[in-house]
């Protein structure tokens, strides 16, 4: 029996010559397996852009772009936002006041800037004629801040009839006030200022004004403090008592304070607030007034060059 083919027949082993062994080992090493592959300069999609993008702003590498719509909606906010708690703390809380006048000298003097605690006596809702309750009710012998009563004399001049203005509480609901001589009575007891307000200007006592004619309606014509004048004058007019839910004011520098006696008395709803403290002051430039003088400065920029340092700070009593 003959073998089988596949035995007969042998391959030859198959012999590299030295040169084909050289440019084996060359392409080995022309050719690493490690070899860096060059960049791509082929563009990618614009979806797939887009995609890698939204991946990075995700992971707070990449800022996204806001429109500037968008960016202008979000600053109004925020503004809009700051004036409503500006507006809400300065309705029901704290608001600032200037001194325009010398009536309160020496208590607060014209250039003091003052903080008003609206909370304390019931802050009022704008445009209405609702108060809010306080904590606290007007007392005698306080600074208050309040709402004048309808003044035909300055309404007839084309000033605001009803201005807002800064007193001291001098009479309250029941009690009977005259002064005679210039010295004010409460309830029979004679009320004297203290030293720096009696020094301060004086005008004249015997002035008569058809703004006085109010007192006629509440005068007492009998009383044990004896009758009214018949005609009220700056130093002599009363006794009289005040109503109910009212308040007389005064200022502390009475010959030049237009107050109760020439407007009348103040109702409860007119009340704002009391003042703190004086957080700002400083002398104004004005010109010197002949009449109820009070302190200038002759400096430039007098609200920076002028400043009262030793009132800032001050309580008000």
């Amino acid at each position: 029996m003959s073998a089988p083919l596949w035995h007969s027949v042998r391959v030859p082993p198959r012999k590299h010559t030295p040169a084909v062994r050289r440019n084996r080992f060359n392409s080995l090493i022309s050719y690493p397996l490690s070899r860096p592959v060059p960049p791509s300069t082929k563009k990618r999609p614009a979806s797939s852009a887009a995609k890698s993008s939204s991946v990075a702003a995700a992971r707070g590498k990449v800022k996204a772009k806001r429109p500037v719509r968008t960016t202008l909606w979000e600053n109004v906010k925020s503004i809009a936002g700051a004036l409503v708690i500006f507006l809400f703390i300065r309705t029901f809380f704290i608001e600032a006041f200037r001194i325009p006048s010398g009536s309160m000298i020496p208590a607060l003097l014209v250039g003091d800037w003052l903080f008003v605690n609206k909370l304390v006596y019931g802050p009022h809702i704008p445009f209405t004629n609702i108060n809010l309750p306080g904590y606290s009710d007007p007392k005698r012998g306080e600074v208050v801040v309040f709402v004048s009563p309808y003044q035909p004399d300055e309404a007839a001049i084309g000033n605001d009839p009803t201005p807002t203005l800064v007193k001291r509480l001098v009479g309250t609901p029941g009690d009977t006030l005259y002064m005679r001589d210039g010295l004010l009575y409460l309830n029979g007891i004679a009320q004297r200022q203290g030293f720096a307000a009696a020094n301060n200007e004086r005008g004249n006592p015997n002035e008569v004004s058809e703004l006085f004619d109010w007192q006629k309606r509440i005068a007492l014509a009998q009383s044990r403090f004896g009758p009214a004048p018949a005609q009220p004058t700056h130093d002599n007019w009363g006794p009289l008592v005040v109503p109910s839910d009212h308040y007389f004011m005064m200022g502390d520098n009475r010959y030049c304070s237009k107050d109760s006696r020439y407007w009348g008395i103040v109702p409860r709803e007119n009340v704002r607030g009391r003042p703190m403290f004086v957080y700002y002051s400083y002398r104004p430039g004005d010109e010197p007034q002949v009449v109820c003088s009070y302190e200038t400065s002759d400096r430039a920029v007098p609200f920076i060059t002028d400043v009262r340092w030793g009132r800032i700070g001050t309580r008000i009593r």
